[in-house]
């Protein structure tokens, strides 16, 4: 068996069994009468706690001292969101898929004319925030996340598009977050699990926070290098602006060299 073909069937084998982990957590959250709606299935779950998780969270020195956060958009954040807005904070949230030639959209609450429980959601985050390219922002202080499931170390396990890993590996090359940029999650105590499948572009968080407790990560941290060229999907980069433009550019300043 050729090292390639080996090395397909172990990236299959992993991505089956995070499959099977996401079905594994969203069936468990059903269960336990713990997701909220409009279900856990094919999502970043919503939770019972979530305002409680938040509270959490933002008592967390990383929250209190950051001015700039990157935050996903999913419905289990929002409480979180909201109080970044309160605070002052600006949030800058991901086009669905990254589909745009401003793949970004800015919350500034300085300049905002409703109320942050409705700029934070990502209808509101579109009728009212402002369209930014990478190169339009700012260094990030804080990365907020979502997760099918985590564990101690701060491995993650998102919904399976891949786009949480590939927003960040975008901010990382245009070097607007480094390692040094502290990334949390808020989830419910049920999607705390044990080991947690990898893949090269996976990435850790540093914070958990469920409505009870706040743990600190354990392991090492995982921290995108940038954009991993050679296993990003074809179909991704054809329906990603951003990622051609960078190609190209790319391309030109290793010619230049």
């Amino acid at each position: 068996m050729g090292t390639n073909r080996m090395t397909q069937e172990i990236l299959s084998e992993i991505k089956l069994a995070k499959k099977a982990l996401r079905e594994k957590i969203w069936q468990k959250l059903t269960e336990e009468g713990v997701s909220r709606f409009p279900g856990a299935f094919g999502r970043i779950p919503n939770f019972v706690g979530a305002e409680a998780a938040a509270e959490k969270a933002a008592s967390l020195e990383v929250f209190k001292k950051a001015n700039y956060i990157k935050a996903n958009p999913d419905s289990p954040q929002l409480p979180l969101r909201v109080k970044a807005l309160l605070a002052g904070k600006t949030i800058f949230m991901a086009v669905p898929k990254l589909k745009a030639e401003k793949p970004f959209i800015r919350l500034d609450p300085a300049g905002l004319k409703v109320h942050p429980l409705r700029a934070a959601t990502i209808k509101g985050a579109f009728k009212y925030g402002e369209p930014v390219a990478p190169e339009e922002m700012p260094s990030i202080d804080l990365v907020i996340t979502g997760c099918v499931a985590v564990n101690l170390k701060g491995h993650r396990l998102g919904k399976g598009g891949g786009y949480a890993d590939l927003e960040l590996a975008l901010l990382a090359e245009f070097q607007k977050i480094n390692e040094k940029t502290a990334i949390l999650t808020t989830v419910h105590p049920l999607q705390i699990v044990k080991e947690i499948p990898l893949e090269e572009h996976d990435f850790s968080v540093d914070f958990i926070a469920t409505p009870e407790s706040v743990f600190k990560r354990e392991g090492k941290k995982l921290f995108p290098r940038g954009i991993i060229w050679e296993i990003l999907p074809e179909d991704k980069l054809r329906a990603i602006p951003i990622l051609g433009r960078l190609k190209v550019s790319i391309k030109s300043s290793k010619f230049m060299e």
